[in-house]
């Protein structure tokens, strides 16, 4: 019986479709590949342009520099994330993302760092608000920031993973002190940060130490707040708050900066003694520098002021 005449006639048609059905599809595939061969070395797609977005502290000509695309290459095989990852390595750039554009351009959106504050480490260096030290100040940076002190740069370098949290706590405080509206008190030019004794700002002008130790710095600021606008109503000034007692975490002391008041002629003047008021309505009287008698050093008497917002007071 003749093989051909067994196979239905339905079944020879449907086999015949299939394999035209699949010479069509290579023969549009081979079209395909063919034309995208055509376009990608045509120079009709070839990069007019590399633009940068979102540029401050980087400039497109440094960042096209560093880009391993450039103007005149084919727009379609061009290798956009290895530019992403090159433009990164700027100092400035925290991330890059790259896009093809018509006409053919490569556009590349650009975030760039946000310093928070500058970091010693043997040499001034910015650091972001992540906590990331990512270049060393230059003058030309012309960023006003405050300092962060206590590290060195070969514990940096050596204990990494131990450190950055404490950079990380230090602007996260600074952003704390901003909230609590103390830069009305003045702006904080140092953070000094001590594993042991814990945080210690320097603000104003005069660079008023304020220690405020370890824990509960939210509730510490607010304390700091209600004694600085204390001290200002009475028209006087800190020399160094403390805010680190340990025993009475709530219990604030003040030594206040030396006030003179005229004496006679010929007598020298005198630190006058100071009192202001206290938190919760309780007062705080600090005693002042005392001389001593002719031919012996000056003593340093207590000038402290101290309170409390807890139920026993000061004491």
């Amino acid at each position: 019986m003749d093989r051909a005449a067994a196979v239905p006639a339905a079944s020879r048609r449907a086999i015949r479709a299939a394999a035209a059905a699949l010479l069509g599809v290579a023969a549009v595939a081979g079209a395909g590949f063919l034309g995208w061969r055509l376009l990608a070395g045509a120079d009709l797609l070839r990069i007019r342009e590399v633009r940068f977005q979102g540029t401050k502290r980087s400039s497109a000509a440094e960042l096209l520099a560093l880009s391993p695309v450039r103007p005149g290459d084919q727009l379609l095989t061009a290798d956009l994330p290895a530019l992403e990852q090159a433009v990164s390595r700027h100092p400035w750039v925290k991330s890059a993302e790259a896009r093809r554009r018509l006409p053919p351009a490569v556009e590349v959106r650009v975030e760039e760092r946000e310093p928070g504050a500058l970091v010693d480490l043997g040499g001034l260096y910015l650091v972001d608000h992540q906590a990331q030290v990512f270049k060393r100040a230059a003058p030309g940076d012309g960023l006003d920031l405050p300092l962060v002190t206590g590290f060195t740069r070969d514990d940096y370098l050596k204990r990494r993973a131990d450190l950055e949290p404490l950079l990380a706590g230090a602007l996260a405080l600074l952003d704390g002190y901003a909230r609590e509206g103390l830069g009305a008190f003045g702006a904080v030019s140092e953070v000094h940060v001590d594993p042991d004794e814990g945080v210690t700002l320097y603000i104003g002008e005069e660079a008023t130490q304020v220690r405020l130790g370890v824990g509960d710095l939210p509730q510490k600021l607010e304390r700091l707040h209600r004694v600085l606008g204390t001290l200002r109503a009475g028209g006087k000034r800190a020399e160094v708050l403390h805010l680190d007692n340990r025993n009475r975490p709530s219990w604030v002391t003040v030594r206040l900066a030396a006030a003179t008041v005229g004496r006679a002629k010929g007598q020298p003047d005198e630190a006058a003694p100071e009192r202001v008021g206290g938190m919760g309505g309780r007062s705080f009287t600090a005693t002042p520098h005392v001389k001593g008698p002719k031919g012996q050093p000056d003593e340093a008497a207590p000038r402290s002021l101290q309170g409390g917002t807890g139920p026993r007071g000061p004491r």
